[in-house]
């Protein structure tokens, strides 16, 4: 598929709090880098529960468009708060509708370098854990850095700025 109009990373926000902020925070370092990035909110998308009945039904109308977006990225960065000691339901709902369009669940995924960053009430580890084992499930190369912040640890520009220069080292590989 063709990257001519795509960011070189699309940023991910799973939340819209402190980790849409925190999103913001990486669009603006990878801006300062000299790379273009794009902000994706998954709070505004509009897609059902994923159940295998949904499934029946088809395709939801926002699948789509949020499916070309996240393909003609070349590398993501996923902000994402912990929720119960995991990864939030709207990440965790997208990633089941995309993983079901076509015959390879990993399609998507396979291959492509992704950083992991979370702004959380709680401890926040178990989400980072978590979503780092499903992201390599699926065949993403997950940066080996991640970023774990909350009120009493913010996230510091120094921190964001060696997780994006460790993202865009990496390349995707051609599978």
């Amino acid at each position: 598929m063709s990257r001519a109009n795509s960011p070189d990373v699309l940023v991910i926000a799973a939340s819209n709090g402190e980790n849409l902020k925190l999103a913001q925070r990486f669009v603006e370092e990878i801006r300062a880098q000299g790379s273009s990035a794009d902000l994706l909110d998954l709070t505004t998308l509009e897609l059902p529960v994923f159940t295998p009945r949904a499934q029946e039904q088809g395709v939801p109308d926002g699948l789509q468009p949020l499916q070309k977006q996240l393909i003609t990225a070349p590398r993501w960065v996923i902000c994402a708060p912990e929720y119960n000691g995991s990864i939030p339901p709207v990440l965790t709902n997208a990633i089941a509708w995309l993983s079901v369009q076509g015959d390879d669940f990993r399609a998507l995924f396979n291959g492509r370098p992704i950083a992991m960053a979370s702004f959380s009430g709680g401890g926040g580890m178990e989400l980072l854990m978590s979503l780092r084992i499903q992201l390599t499930h699926l065949g993403a190369q997950v940066v080996g850095r991640q970023l774990l912040s909350n009120y009493s640890k913010p996230a510091k520009d120094e921190s964001i700025a060696d997780l994006i220069q460790r993202l865009l080292q990496m390349s995707p590989l051609q599978l």
